[in-house]
């Protein structure tokens, strides 16, 4: 067993674990953070997307002693004061879901590639989004709502 310190979600943790527990495991079994789902558990499909350090990381495809001494933040971390985060909300208000198994990690994407690129052309938003797979929506809400969001999350920005 190692011990390993991670901050998940702003909230400190320390425990022991297999050193070769997937990060996607810890999260879920030992900290609890269900939100986070297990897709394909080969890194091909994105569902168990989270943030590590601030950028886009699928969770299946790495260890959780990889994330010791590093912050995490997953779906349920987005949300700020009961409000949900821009992106959360931008895909609420544009049906880009379906059955919604998807939904946590496009989110955790879209989220990193704003933060990468703020006013994407859809060809842009595609090509973001290329590593996480939908197998009901045919993408084009998807698409919908990350544009909605850089332009909500752009006016946030421009109003501070």
């Amino acid at each position: 067993m190692t011990r390993i310190t991670v901050t998940v979600d702003g909230v400190p943790y320390s425990d022991e674990v297999e050193p070769r527990m997937l990060l996607v495991h810890y999260l879920r079994e030992v900290v609890g953070k269900v939100g986070t789902v297990v897709g394909c558990d080969t890194s091909n499909c994105g569902a168990c997307t989270v943030h590590l350090d601030g950028h886009s990381v699928k969770s299946c495809n790495m260890l959780a002693v990889q994330a010791d001494g590093r912050e995490v933040t997953t779906i349920e971390g987005l949300a700020t004061g009961g409000e949900l985060h821009p992106m959360q909300a931008a895909f609420h208000e544009n049906h880009a879901l379906q059955c919604g198994y998807c939904t946590p990690g496009m989110i955790m994407q879209a989220v990193d590639l704003l933060q990468h690129n703020p006013n994407p052309s859809e060809d842009e938003i595609r090509q973001g989004m290329e590593g996480n797979l939908c197998r009901c929506t045919g993408y084009h809400n998807i698409v919908k709502a990350v544009a909605a969001a850089a332009g909500s999350m752009s006016s946030e920005r421009s109003d501070a």
